[in-house]
């Protein structure tokens, strides 16, 4: 009976039934809007980050919390997501937590390939290519990126090409 209690105890907590990354005022207010209204609809406690992140500043431990809380992360990737280091920070997070926290990760494919993401010569290659010139080549940082970018790309997938 002790085993029992102790083994329940060390399951995270999860605050969230599905948290939402995502990038851009265009898939907010198209796909994502349509996507959090019906997981809303249906019962499903999400994370929908309300505020855009200006340029400068950093992802808030509260959202990085919110990532840990959840039971599903749905990573909407489109064309400027790879352009955000927030967001790599976030997608950075959320594949260390499926890992670790047995995180369930889908993600979906906005208007851009899973290749792509994984590391196409794209807008992603080349959103990569920048943060190499800011952060370096050799970067911890981006090597970790470059990484959780291949790993959530090689999921299985929604892919979506019309809005």
């Amino acid at each position: 009976m002790a085993s029992a209690s102790s083994s329940s105890s060390s399951k995270p907590k999860r605050n969230y039934d599905v948290f939402l990354s995502f990038r851009g005022i265009n898939v907010r207010n198209n796909f994502l809007s349509h996507l959090y209204t019906a997981l809303d609809q249906n019962g499903l406690f999400t994370y929908l980050d309300s505020e855009e992140l200006r340029k400068g500043e950093q992802i808030s431990p509260a959202l990085m919390k919110a990532i840990e809380e959840s039971q599903v992360v749905i990573i909407v990737f489109s064309e400027d997501y790879a352009s955000s280091p927030w967001c790599l920070e976030e997608v950075a997070k959320i594949m260390e937590c499926k890992i670790q926290k047995d995180l369930i990760v889908l993600p979906v494919f906005y208007k851009v390939e899973p290749r792509e993401v994984r590391g196409g010569r794209e807008s992603y290659g080349r959103a990569m290519v920048k943060h190499e010139s800011k952060f370096g080549k050799e970067s911890e940082k981006v090597r970790r990126w470059k990484e959780a970018l291949f790993d959530a790309g090689s999921l299985s997938r929604w892919h979506l090409n019309d809005g």
